[in-house]
């Protein structure tokens, strides 16, 4: 699904009005969501559950929080392994991905970008899927997404908040983003991860309730040489005018933008289309790691993935809040 626009404040009266007409269909979707989470016991896991979750629908920068926080998970000498639902794949789980084997058709593309930096086990049952990661060796599980997810018991929870749109109108599906109300949802995280610049005053929000850590996405070094080329740019993300912008940051020339939806499966007309009119506007097709997951393999080659990482502000701020769930864990374990 493409993001409506009135979601995030554009559309002018009309937006705030269909807003407000979907209101009562929000609230359904809010009891859903509560008689959802009422309905089962979460199962507690034998080791640390670190969930990276949001609050709203779409991309708010949590894969690449999950890579980063695995970073420094292993700088403390603790391998972990990933837990995902594997949106967009078609294997229900628990199985464990290997990148020679597995497509985005089959375990989403989210699980292909985590397994490149870690085990990764992909699970519709987040509860069957974090024992077998346990039974595996895993010493502690991040988890991207499925906060909402009553499940698996989450030992600690950081909900990762785009700082340019914030929480959107505050209004919950499909008359807004929300998953959940705002103050329930937080009363269930151990902290706020801003990503970018805080222009909604999210921090302000969360102040005095949670600790408030914040991250930056960044091109990797090697995306410096799109400085000054023309590009055609391409994303199916939560809100694909966040890499449209990104690229314009680095000093590329985005001479065409396209937008698709999340998770938006490519077929190879789509690709070639692209590549065509790329070639046409004398531009270089550029794109996500997440998109290019997803192109037909024999397109791939033709398109540029600009890959981009999580960088904390304060790491020392992290490590504070994961001490305490790592005391007595064994430290020195391989990643495999």
């Amino acid at each position: 699904m493409r993001t409506p626009g009135f979601w995030y404040g554009s559309g002018g009266a009309a937006g705030a009005a269909l807003g407000w007409a979907l209101a009562p269909l929000g609230a359904l979707y809010g009891l859903a969501g509560r008689l959802r989470m009422a309905a089962k016991q979460p199962e507690q896991a034998a080791v640390p559950v670190i969930c990276v979750g949001n609050l709203v629908a779409g991309g708010a920068g949590k894969t690449p929080v999950c890579i980063a926080l695995a970073d420094a998970l292993r700088a403390r000498g603790i391998a972990p392994a990933f837990l995902t639902r594997g949106h967009g794949g078609r294997e229900r789980g628990p199985l464990a991905v290997n990148l020679g084997v597995h497509d985005s058709a089959a375990v989403g593309d989210e699980a292909l970008l985590l397994a490149a930096h870690g085990r990764c086990w992909v699970a519709r049952d987040r509860a069957a899927g974090a024992r077998a990661a346990i039974t595996a060796g895993a010493p502690v599980l991040v988890m991207d997404d499925g906060f909402q997810n009553p499940g698996l018991a989450k030992d600690f929870s950081l909900i990762v908040v785009d700082g340019a749109v914030g929480f959107g109108n505050g209004r919950l599906i499909p008359a807004g983003p929300l998953r959940e109300p705002v103050e329930r949802g937080l009363a269930r995280a151990g902290a706020v991860v801003v990503v970018g610049e805080d222009r909604t005053g999210v921090e302000r929000r969360v102040a005095g309730a949670l600790p408030v850590l914040h991250a930056r996405l960044e091109p990797v070094e090697s995306a410096r040489a799109l400085a000054g080329q023309a590009v055609l740019a391409f994303a199916g993300i939560g809100r694909p005018e966040k890499f449209f912008a990104t690229l314009e940051a680095l000093g590329a020339r985005v001479v065409e933008r396209a937008a698709f939806a999340d998770h938006h499966p490519y077929r190879p007309e789509e690709v070639m289309a692209l590549v065509d009119r790329a070639t046409a506007l004398g531009a270089l097709p550029v794109t996500t790691v997440k998109d290019a997951v997803r192109l037909p393999d024999p397109l791939r080659a033709l398109v540029r993935a600009v890959p981009v990482r999580a960088v904390w502000r304060d790491p020392a701020a992290l490590d504070r809040l994961l001490a305490p769930l790592l005391i007595g864990l064994p430290t020195g374990v391989p990643n495999g």
